[in-house]
């Protein structure tokens, strides 16, 4: 009889759990849509956006992105709010009155607390990905201005042993001026293009060396060629030079570390944002578990204040959090911090007061 009661508060935690926190999803969501709406129907009017477009390609793929994005805040509200409730109405203190230990008790939580880690990996690694990038290009259609790209002093390795130089691009009309290619093997330099430009040849996807002279270096000595122009494959497109650093959004977990490798390899300067976007693909399905302890830590015990006190002091906790987690990571993109480091460091806080909450539980 104890073992069937077990089961059946398995289940009534298990669906408050899930069903408040997809509750959470639809109301936040739904407010968030008209605030985004409003900010950015002046864009849609002006720029003569469709309905259709607004709403297949916009916002279809803006809520699934944006409850992802917050998932762990969504079962923060979640567990406050019907763990508050049922300590409120004296629930915990009689599930723990009747023998249940309040390790017990976490049991259903922690399943619960599964399945939204999981379902939010496999949505942020493999399903939402191909969503963003139809989003994405909304967005630099009709909300964002479109990137210019004047960099100067570029240097990039864009395969193994082969280097490109550029003193200076410019996208708008996809010129590179002072381009010279190597191509050094085991240290040696074997071939150096030098030309006075390069530009993209849209008619057969091409770039174009102009005013150039090729020195190779072979067994029999060097020798010397030049020319007006000659076609040239740098292995890079124009895209390279303009892409917004949110693109990695659009790539699933194979594409994304292949990615990251290529941008390694060419010795690319964003390369720490790209891994921070990796790491945090991991550090945020499992702050659902630590997020999952503290509310229930808070909330199960009955208090004065009651559920309105419960949800203010998670709500506070949990836009700590979130705080925490953009200096952390905004200091691994200057630099000071490694990667991994500063993902990680909001968990790890948040997990040791999570046991502190945890000891301080009613039992």
């Amino acid at each position: 009889m104890k073992k069937l009661k077990l089961k059946i508060l398995d289940v009534y935690i298990i669906r408050k759990f899930i069903g408040t926190y997809f509750y959470a999803i639809v109301l936040i969501i739904g407010i968030a849509v008209i605030f985004d709406l409003a900010e950015k129907m002046d864009d849609f009017v002006s720029k003569g956006v469709t309905l259709k477009e607004i709403v297949f390609d916009y916002y279809l793929n803006f809520i699934p992105y944006f409850a992802n994005l917050f998932s762990s805040l969504f079962t923060f509200i979640a567990v406050i709010f019907f763990t508050s409730k049922m300590a409120y109405n004296t629930e915990i203190v009689a599930i723990l009155s009747s023998g249940v230990s309040f390790k017990r008790i976490m049991f259903p939580y922690f399943v619960s607390a599964t399945i939204i880690a999981v379902f939010s990996f496999l949505l942020t690694s493999f399903v939402i990905p191909p969503a963003n990038e139809i989003r994405l290009q909304f967005e630099n259609n009709y909300t964002k201005r479109k990137v210019r790209n004047t960099s100067r002093n570029i240097h990039r390795q864009v395969r193994p042993g082969i280097y490109i130089y550029m003193h200076s691009y410019n996208s708008y009309n996809n010129m590179g001026q002072q381009f010279s290619i190597e191509h050094i093997v085991d240290g040696e330099l074997k071939s150096k293009l030098i030309s006075d430009y390069v530009k993209w040849d849209t008619t057969i996807n091409k770039w174009v060396a102009h005013n150039y002279h090729i020195r190779e270096f072979t067994e029999k000595g060097e020798e010397i060629s030049f020319g007006e122009t000659i076609d040239t494959t740098i292995y890079l497109y124009p895209s390279d030079f303009t892409q917004r650093l949110n693109i990695v959004e659009t790539m699933n977990m194979f594409e994304l570390n292949e990615f990251i490798e290529d941008q390694k390899m060419q010795g690319t300067e964003n390369v720490d944002f790209y891994l921070i976007e990796k790491y945090n693909r991991f550090a945020n399905p499992f702050s659902t578990f630590i997020l999952t302890v503290i509310g229930v830590a808070l909330s199960s015990r009955k208090v004065r204040g009651g559920i309105g006190l419960h949800i203010g002091i998670g709500l506070a906790l949990s836009f700590t959090y979130i705080l925490f987690m953009r200096f952390s990571t905004m200091f691994s993109v200057g630099g000071s911090i490694p990667p991994l480091v500063a993902v990680w460091i909001p968990n790890i806080l948040y997990t040791i007061i999570a046991i502190f909450l945890y000891r301080l539980a009613p039992k």
